[in-house]
């Protein structure tokens, strides 16, 4: 008797705990049919052609920083959103301290100038003394010597002249391209180091539309390629080309990053929109069962193999179980199963790698 109530009161404990725990939120897609002619239809993310962050190379206090005038007129500190010119100064260092070791270097240059003179004077002399017979070979020798040593002084003094200029002209950040301010970390006062960020600054004079591309159907994009594109931010349709392709798939996703890089010059097209892709349509000997790229796992009891966690049940939490799929070609973000699925089933797209067969998970609705 006592067994059995220990028994059952631990059975008690763990539908507690189970009950308690809980369950894995994951998303779910209807297995679907791909019918003939079907294009290839992927996402993609717009990004500027090129984003730089600006750095000082000279620190000290900010003294000044770009000023422009504001919707409202008045006038204020160039900011996120604003455009800038290639070689618009946007921030400026106080300059003191670098104008004053200019001035000591300049200094400098000017004493070893005039050391070196003398030198060459005294060299001169020696020179034709020596010539004459009337100076010996050790005054000849000290005189070519402190001309030599005067000599090398004069460029060393040339050389700090020279750092000098470059670290004033450095106080001075500037725009190395016409584009639009993304980022301002900086305020006048603001004590900066070299290789601080003070500006970020993206040209969209032309933008990259970035999205992936299956392994299965890598082989059907090329370098040049023209492809079309729309936004439903933007009415119309835009036209680039394939400019990048990533020689490796990510190891996760099994995809390839392709760029293609689209003309921006009325800057229609912004960096974070959403465009559509569609890439050549095939011509299917018939219906196809597909499944979203997403969907598909390793296979747990086939080494090699891939699966598909399935859905059973209604309502808001459902059991999944691990289904064997053979996998066909690509298109677009869905993939071919050439078995182990019937159109409509509900198969998990989105949180795959939490759970396992057998497991009760709550569903995302969309």
């Amino acid at each position: 008797m006592l067994l059995a109530a220990s028994l059952a009161g631990l059975a008690a404990c763990d539908n507690a705990s189970s009950a308690s725990r809980p369950l894995t939120p994951v998303r779910l897609a209807e297995v679907q049919t791909v019918t003939l002619g079907n294009p290839a239809r992927y996402s993609a993310n717009i990004v500027p052609y090129s984003q730089v962050d600006l750095a000082f190379r000279s620190g000290g206090y900010i003294d000044s920083i770009r000023q422009v005038r504001g919707s409202d007129g008045r006038m204020r500190n160039i900011d996120e959103g604003d455009w800038v010119d290639k070689g618009t100064t946007l921030a400026v260092v106080h300059q003191q301290d670098y104008q004053d070791k200019l001035s000591q270097a300049n200094a400098q240059l000017a004493n070893a100038q005039a050391e070196y003179d003398h030198a060459k004077l005294q060299f001169d002399r020696t020179s034709a003394l020596y010539s004459a017979q009337s100076a010996t070979k050790p005054d000849y020798d000290q005189a070519n010597a402190a001309l030599q040593s005067a000599t090398a002084a004069v460029s060393g003094a040339k050389a700090s002249v020279s750092e000098a200029q470059i670290a004033l002209g450095y106080c001075s950040l500037q725009a190395p391209f016409d584009g639009w301010i993304v980022k301002r970390n900086v305020d006048v006062g603001s004590l900066v180091s070299a290789a601080t960020n003070g500006f970020t600054l993206a040209d969209t004079s032309s933008v990259k539309a970035v999205f992936g591309v299956p392994d299965f159907a890598i082989s059907r994009v090329q370098l040049g390629q023209r492809q079309a594109l729309t936004t439903d931010a933007v009415s119309g349709n835009f036209g680039g080309r394939i400019t990048a392709i990533s020689p490796a798939a990510d190891p996760k996703s099994r995809v390839y990053s392709v760029e293609v890089t689209i003309p921006n010059s009325k800057n229609l097209l912004k960096s974070g929109m959403i465009a559509s892709i569609t890439m050549g349509g095939e011509s299917l000997p018939g219906p196809v069962v597909a499944v979203p790229l997403a969907a598909v796992i390793r296979d747990p009891s086939q080494p090699g193999g891939f699966a598909v966690l399935v859905a059973e049940g209604t309502g808001d939490s459902v059991t999944v179980r691990s289904r064997s799929v053979g996998l066909g070609n690509a298109y677009g973000n869905l993939v071919a199963v050439t078995g182990g699925l019937r159109p409509g089933e509900r198969v998990v797209t989105s949180g795959a790698s939490m759970v396992k067969s057998g497991d009760q998970v709550r569903v995302i609705p969309d």
